[in-house]
């Protein structure tokens, strides 16, 4: 039997009297994967970010109960302490420097000096960067996470899916490593990359390093996880190794009810389109996006559909909703409505009755330092003069504030948006939270055609199927045209009417959401393409 690593004895938070966790006690061996489960707001980023001795938690009056490290009782005030005792973290957003490269970030704060005759003189601070060996240091810890990364890349051009390998190496990296926390490392890649990772995860278990993994996916979890930790309104409902456990059986734990197993379901028969009624067309559509690949792309969207867009990573399903939107240089045609309209304008577009949730929520789709209620009704305020009133005859304008705050409570009814209420700031939610603001942020809009880049990232088991329902009601309530573009095929297939799958910066083929699975991998990896009588073409 292996030492114990870690335990946690009646650990609990609370924020201004809103107590999120209570009495939580697990333990850790050395060398395991320990999986933590829970819906968005169950209290599991706070436990990590206690553990790791995050900031908010001490400017917020700190925690209750006891954490060991190794037998010792620790209590770490930044996380610096964390990492000097052996403790690693990779968050859910990002924290990498865009304008370093690959090799730079991964040994950030670690770097490889070489000696000179000043620095001997003088003293080590005066010692210079060797980045050959810094290369090499990147390039030997990379390769052990079975990935091909050039260690000369600039972090601004990777794809989104690898800054997460990246993330992963520099913690690898790091001396002395004891424990390693992954919050959702998987929720932005793609099933291969995702397979790749979790293989990574088991040969660093089996060097001794232990392991807290985090995802909504729960088969990731069942896969490679020792142990299981089920976290639920912020207390411990489950502990137990993870054999013999059923991915429903977790659903079920983590929300207190039974949860429907994944089936793929059609919303409605695609027969009930008009093939007629065009309301969307590209044609010749390229998009200059980092890490992604969009040419030449033709495509048409019919009027009430629900079009979902699938690929593999960098082959261009992200880069369409982009460029379509003005986020990143296009070019070619797009119609709406039969009407030409502007490329690399956002607000024309958006004006046109065009909204778009984007995959990067924080960065794109929030304003972090701003409340629930401003965030949901900024563009439809900037955009179609909502929420504001008008005084002689539109001379003098005001913002109305509490048809803003009515919005926004009743988007958090519809979306079970877990928060204290429509002021909180955006960046205090969790992160499934978040995306749910995003969503309800261009519901608001009243698009007539709404483009959704991966509206279950980083989402719960529980709350994933009420995203997905919500904009099944939302396109049959309202007849918007909707097209969602995700990594994960079963939810392209539970959702849509047809699927469109694109490879190599090119449509490569359209099937109907009950379409054989085989067919769905051929065209996305390039095998074959579909041509307009629905015939396969073989390319290889």
């Amino acid at each position: 039997m292996k030492d114990e690593l870690l335990r946690l004895e009646n650990v609990g938070k609370d924020f201004n009297g809103n107590q999120v966790l209570k009495d939580v006690s697990f333990t850790l061996e050395e060398g395991k994967i320990l999986g933590l489960v829970g819906e968005n707001g169950a209290g599991k980023s706070t436990l990590m970010n206690i553990l790791f001795g995050m900031n908010v938690i001490a400017e917020t009056g700190g925690y209750e109960g006891n954490i060991y490290l190794n037998g010792e009782k620790v209590e770490f005030d930044n996380p610096v302490e964390a990492l000097n005792a052996g403790i690693g973290m990779v968050h859910q957003e990002f924290s990498l420097i865009p304008g370093f490269t690959v090799a730079e970030n991964v040994l950030l704060n670690m770097e490889i000096t070489k000696s000179s005759v000043i620095s001997k003189i003088l003293g080590k601070r005066l010692e210079t960067v060797d980045l050959p060996k810094i290369r090499k240091s990147a390039a030997s810890v990379i390769d052990t996470l079975g990935v091909q990364l050039g260690t000369d890349t600039l972090v601004s051009e990777v794809p989104v899916g690898y800054k997460q390998f990246i993330e992963i190496a520099r913690e690898i990296r790091r001396e002395k490593v004891k424990l390693i926390i992954l919050d959702e490392p998987t929720a932005v890649l793609t099933e291969s990359e995702a397979e790749i990772l979790l293989k990574s995860m088991r040969r660093l278990a089996d060097s001794g390093v232990s392991i807290i993994f985090i995802s909504h996916r729960l088969r990731e979890i069942t896969s490679i996880c020792d142990s299981i930790v089920v976290l639920r309104d912020g207390a411990v409902v489950v502990e137990r190794p993870t054999k013999d456990v059923s991915v429903h059986q977790i659903a079920k734990w983590m929300v207190g009810r039974d949860v429907d197993k994944e089936e793929n379901k059609a919303v409605k028969s695609f027969n009930t389109i008009n093939k007629e009624d065009v309301i969307f067309e590209t044609k010749n559509l390229w998009v200059d996006m980092p890490g992604e690949v969009v040419k030449d792309l033709s495509l048409k969207v019919y009027r009430g559909e629900i079009l979902g867009i699938g690929g593999l990573a960098g082959q261009g399903k992200l880069g369409i909703p982009n460029g379509i939107m003005g986020l990143f240089e296009a070019g070619g045609e797009i119609y709406f409505e039969n009407k030409p309209i502007p490329l690399n304008n956002t607000f024309e577009v958006l004006k046109n009755g065009l909204a778009f949730v984007s995959e990067d929520r924080r960065g794109v789709g929030l304003l972090l330092d701003e409340p629930i209620d401003w965030n949901i009704g900024f563009n439809a305020m900037q955009v179609h003069n909502r929420f504001i009133k008008s005084y002689l005859g539109g001379i003098i304008k005001w913002r109305d504030d509490k048809a803003m705050r009515k919005c926004a409570q009743d988007y958090i009814k519809a979306l079970e948006i877990k928060c204290t209420g429509e002021r909180q700031l955006a960046r205090n939610l969790s992160g499934g939270n978040q995306q749910k603001v995003c969503l309800a942020k261009a519901f608001a809009m009243n698009p007539k055609l709404l483009f959704v880049s991966e509206p279950t990232r980083g989402i719960d088991v529980g709350a994933k199927e009420l995203v997905l329902d919500a904009l099944r009601k939302y396109n049959k309530e309202n007849g918007t045209t909707i097209v969602i573009v995700s990594s994960e095929l079963e939810e392209l297939r539970s959702i849509s009417d047809r699927v469109v799958v694109v490879c190599e910066g090119k449509v490569f083929g359209i099937l109907p959401p009950d379409a054989d699975a085989t067919d769905f991998g051929l065209l996305m990896s390039g095998e074959c393409q579909i041509n307009e009588e629905g015939e396969k073409v073989w390319l290889r």
